[in-house]
């Protein structure tokens, strides 16, 4: 299942949950969900290899600026967004676009693009890894002080569903790692279609319980294009002022490639896992998945084009 295969599948999932909404209440999707998240996370756990963990853990400079980016810049950049939308911090649109902003990095495309530009590959799985963990306690932590008094959020019973949702099963896959952590780093690409046809069904629930209440149709087309434009525009902001970081700390090329490109990616992964956990079956959990949907798709294509002028321009240099 690869990215255009991926992106095509979720379209279906949305078209789906359009002519047929009514698949939330013949299937168990709650249940079937619940379980595939403990098992991402399981997965994830047994994934983390301790040495390439350890290789990448002195770059601290590089861990200092993707990890302020992805959890500090980002969400202060999605505030500054406020003034854009006319219902300010009470606009469903916004708090989609400012939930997508305190999300963690992705793993996965975040080590495969370092790789394919010759970034440094250790500090990379490092900061990826990292993210991820952390992301756990930062989003809620972010989200509960703009939503606990305009929406259902209870912060205590946020981390206690994310306790036993994410921390469990990630605590489990670590203990276990001993044991099945060769078995799971094997076969990464095959537990790969478990974590994308989890987020296919999330998705498809999400936008079905949306479009059953209407919520779309309450939605303003002028602040719907703003979102999209909000989206582009923090891609740019973030990639070209890391890159302009970077230069300014006279970081090498190989870490700006890991930085530069750890540091602009959100998790499709996670936020898929985020709304269904802290939002439940509410009616905006479509609304609130546009964002990174729109940002996932935007990065590969992105980041991609990147690394490939990156790797052309090392090619260049060796010869």
């Amino acid at each position: 299942m690869k990215f255009n295969g991926f992106i095509a599948a979720i379209l279906m999932a949305i078209i789906l949950a359009w002519f047929l909404p009514q698949g939330t209440e013949i299937l168990p999707l709650k249940s079937i969900t619940d379980v595939g998240i403990g098992l991402i996370f399981f997965f994830y756990g047994l994934k983390l290899s301790p040495a390439e963990f350890k290789l990448g853990l002195l770059n601290y400079k590089v861990h200092l600026i993707v990890q302020l980016t992805t959890f500090v810049i980002f969400p202060i950049l999605g505030l500054l967004f406020i003034p854009f939308f006319e219902a300010g911090k009470s606009s469903d649109i916004w708090v989609a676009l400012f939930f997508f902003t305190t999300l963690p990095s992705t793993v996965s495309s975040s080590i495969v693009m370092v790789s394919l530009a010759k970034g440094n590959l250790p500090t990379a799985i490092f900061n990826a890894s990292l993210s991820g963990l952390i992301g756990i306690f930062a989003t809620p932590i972010w989200l509960s002080f703009f939503l606990s008094k305009s929406a259902n959020f209870e912060f205590l019973d946020v981390l206690i569903k994310l306790g036993w949702q994410i921390v469990l099963p990630l605590t489990l896959g670590l203990i276990f790692q001993k044991f099945l952590g060769d078995f799971a780093r094997r076969h990464s690409r095959k537990l790969g279609y478990l974590d994308k046809g989890t987020i296919i069904l999330i998705v498809y629930s999400s936008f079905s319980t949306s479009f059953t209440s209407g919520i779309f149709t309450t939605v303003d087309l002028g602040d719907l294009m703003k979102m999209f434009l909000c989206v582009f525009l923090l891609f740019f902001i973030v990639y070209f002022g890391l890159g302009f970081t970077c230069n300014l700390l006279g970081l090498k090329t190989e870490d700006k490639i890991t930085v530069q490109f750890c540091g602009t990616k959100k998790s499709l992964v996670h936020g898929s896992v985020m709304v269904k956990v802290i939002f439940g079956n509410s009616a905006n959990t479509g609304l609130l998945l546009l964002p990174i949907m729109l940002f996932h798709s935007l990065q590969l294509l992105l980041i991609a084009y990147f690394a490939e002028k990156y790797r052309k321009r090392n090619i260049a240099t060796e010869v």
